[in-house]
């Protein structure tokens, strides 16, 4: 497979048609669709799931909204809760993910990817994942809230529609695999393209975090939904999940580290501060972003206290590579603000292109993200997150961050990426700026009434408009919550509009995919950064590390008996054999090993020849 772009028919366009369809040229069509595709499954999830986090920060006031026979027939609180979960936090960030960092991974090797089958059956899967997950959702069948652990359950469409969804995210790590290797073959030596490196070390960290949530629902929650086992270990599943749970966060975060670090100096006319600095900050991500998640079980009984104090460390030392990233920013947006002539202390910040609705988008949401850093601390602080555990803290803490850091960063890079996909110009720019003041104001006052109802003890994940047991003082959390959901939502319509219409408006213009270059560049770089094999062999032995006595404790041990009602089944006991533990361990193992041992093969091994 050439290196060489692909220039699609041997026929040349009319002359007035080059330009505005260069970007269309640029990869082969059979595999920009499934990009496409992915992405549009992805708005789609973010329209449902935004009206839906409407009604559940309206609930909160007018708690009417659940009790209207017109709504109460179709939807109840938990299940929209779950649906707007579901939809935001794995469909609609998945599907970008999959489709961005597939796009940035050809770019980088200027080549198509290795393989379109796995292009396209990623698609595919995360489609009929989305389906039958939805079917488990709609009729009701599956309020896990999308935290999946025992004794919650779902019917097992629920469970089958996020194992294919996850395996599509599978799908496109291989495929970039292989096409690392083939560039390889061809480029020897040679250092990998920054843009390639942070989007296959976002898959591969990725790939390691979801052994996790895979082990728990094909290995407990599918068996125990249709009836195949009738004892599961609720400890062991929930320390599966949030093996998963956590490092999942960094999955959402990783692609929105891609867009800033590689494409918004670019876009503000600068140029990235350090090829090796930016290389350091995703490997950190990759080392320490698993060996993290008993932070989110401080209060859970059987787990060591010099483990939950291990998982601490390791969830300050993952506040590093954020804490580089915002200095390395910095410096790339202060060059590129005082190249543009800003004078003085702050004179380069209004210099950075605040009229563009992709930069400004995406710097909105990097303020943002320094509180959800800061709040991020204190969940991870083992003394001071017994005040905010389990309260309303938490989903504030979540939106300014995955709901914002993460969430506007992607409509940022879509405001680019869908008129790339297209070959048509961005309808009404201006009210995509509108629309990020408008979403930045409105999180920041949602967040505000969240945490603070949670300071004061408001539990999260309640119907908190019906309860008859709240105190006065948080009456104001409510309707600070109410109204920075409505600013939010009307922000998302804004969104969704502009690409609709900018898909459905025939308003041709060139549209290139940004790419910056480093002021420090690649022959900098010490060579064993991108020796991604060994980075990632080091990451799994500090994931045994961490993890390794707990789940074999838990699986020795089985834990006791809790009833959990069944979708089909109704009430059974959840007690895992005693004899089955070190059995399922000793699987967990070999699974995790053959799978390390594959992917060192195919990230160090000789390139193979192009199919």
């Amino acid at each position: 497979m050439s290196s060489v772009p692909y220039t699609g028919s041997m026929t040349a366009p009319a002359p007035d048609k080059v330009a505005a369809r260069a970007n269309w040229r640029e990869f082969p069509k059979e595999q920009i669709w499934p990009i496409g595709a992915q992405l549009g499954l992805g708005m789609v999830a973010l329209g449902l799931g935004g009206l839906l986090g409407l009604l559940q920060a309206l609930e909160r006031v007018r708690p009417e909204i659940y009790e209207n026979p017109a709504t109460s027939k179709y939807l109840d609180y938990y299940q929209g809760l779950s649906l707007h979960g579901v939809l935001l936090a794995l469909v609609f960030t998945f599907t970008f993910a999959n489709s961005f960092l597939s796009l940035t991974t050809m770019k980088a090797f200027q080549r198509p990817m290795r393989s379109t089958l796995l292009l396209q059956g990623s698609f595919v899967l995360g489609a009929l994942g989305v389906v039958l997950a939805g079917f488990a959702l709609l009729t009701n069948r599956a309020n896990v809230l999308y935290t999946m652990y025992a004794p919650m359950t779902a019917h097992v469409s629920f469970y089958l529609g996020a194992t294919l969804l996850v395996v599509s995210t599978w799908l496109v790590s291989l495929n970039q695999v292989l096409t690392l290797r083939d560039w390889r073959k061809e480029h020897p030596g040679e250092p990998m393209p920054l843009l390639a490196f942070a989007s296959i070390v976002s898959f591969l960290m990725w790939d390691l975090a979801s052994i996790g949530i895979a082990v728990e629902v094909l290995g407990f929650l599918i068996p125990a939904s249709v009836g195949i086992v009738n004892a599961v270990n609720p400890q062991l599943t929930r320390t599966l999940f949030w093996f998963t749970g956590h490092a999942i966060v960094y999955f959402w975060l990783l692609p929105a580290y891609v867009s800033w670090y590689l494409m918004m100096p670019k876009q503000v006319g600068g140029k990235i501060y350090s090829d090796s600095l930016t290389r350091i900050v995703f490997i950190l991500f990759l080392l320490f972003s698993v060996p993290t998640g008993l932070h989110h079980q401080y209060t859970d009984p059987g787990i060591p206290i010099w483990l939950k104090t291990a998982h601490f460390f390791t969830t300050i030392v993952i506040a590093v590579p954020s804490l580089i990233t915002a200095f390395s920013l910095m410096s790339a947006l202060e060059l590129a603000g005082r190249s543009h002539g800003g004078k003085g202390l702050f004179g380069w910040i209004p210099k950075l292109g605040w009229g563009n609705p992709s930069v400004v988008m995406q710097l909105l949401a990097m303020l943002t993200f320094i509180l959800g850093g800061i709040t991020g601390i204190i969940n991870a602080s083992y003394t001071v997150n017994s005040v905010v555990h389990n309260t309303a803290f938490i989903p504030g803490h979540f939106h300014i961050t995955v709901g914002t850091a993460v969430a506007q960063t992607i409509m940022g890079v879509c405001f680019w990426l869908v008129p790339y996909l297209t070959g048509n110009k961005l309808w009404q720019p201006k009210l995509g700026v509108a629309a990020a003041w408008l979403y930045t104001i409105g999180v920041l006052i949602f967040a505000r009434g969240q945490m603070w109802g949670g300071i004061d003890g408001m539990p999260r994940r309640s119907a908190m408009g019906a309860a008859q047991y709240q105190p006065q003082e948080w009456m104001l959390s409510n309707q600070l919550t109410a109204i920075g959901g409505v600013l939010m939502t009307i922000a998302g319509v804004i969104f969704v509009l502009m690409m609709l219409m900018t898909v459905l408006v025939k308003n041709r213009g060139v549209t290139e995919i940004p790419v910056a270059e480093a002021v420090i560049g690649p022959r900098a770089n010490w060579s064993g950064l991108d020796k991604l094999g060994r980075w990632f062999i080091l990451a799994f032995v500090l994931i045994v590390l961490a993890y390794g006595p707990t789940f074999w404790d838990l699986a020795r041990n089985g834990g006791r008996a809790t009833p959990v009602r069944m979708p089909q089944m109704g009430y059974m006991p959840l007690q895992m054999p005693a004899n089955m533990g070190p059995v399922l361990f000793a699987l967990y193992a070999v699974f995790a090993i053959a799978a390390l041992v594959g992917l060192w093969k195919v990230l160090l091994g000789k390139p193979s020849e192009p199919a």
